[in-house]
């Protein structure tokens, strides 16, 4: 069964359509929510190439358990353990990538010199 409708009732004569309100305006207003600070890097990714192609002196491996550290701080919200896990992952693995670099070019040097003859006895 339907519900019946509410009575229906006309308008005092004195009244006409013209004058009645026929739509309404809301006016809304968005409030600036202030953003977060974005959450600070962990290098996992970094860490984990440095471990796998430049462990000088397990550099790389250190640089990963600190990037693992940093994520879990960052996972817990303690942003500022987070970022100095981060930090300390970065330098190992930036001090990791240097070390490796030098490595790199004392090797072609040697490689260099013993193909030219450098150290054959005269």
């Amino acid at each position: 069964m339907q519900k019946p409708l509410p009575p229906y009732e006309v308008l005092p004569t004195e009244v006409s359509m013209e004058e009645m309100v026929r739509s309404t305006t809301v006016t809304v207003e968005e409030t600036q929510q202030p953003q977060p600070p974005p959450p600070p890097r962990d290098h996992l990714v970094w860490s984990l190439f440095t471990t796998l192609y430049g462990n000088f002196c397990c550099l790389g491996l250190l640089a990963f358990v600190f990037s693992v550290k940093s994520r879990d701080r960052k996972v817990l919200g303690d942003y500022s353990g987070a970022l100095s896990y981060g930090s300390t992952a970065k330098y190992l693995n930036i001090t990791a990538l240097v070390i490796n670099m030098v490595i790199v070019v004392l090797v072609i040097v040697f490689v260099s010199l013993v193909l030219a003859g450098a150290f054959r006895p005269h």
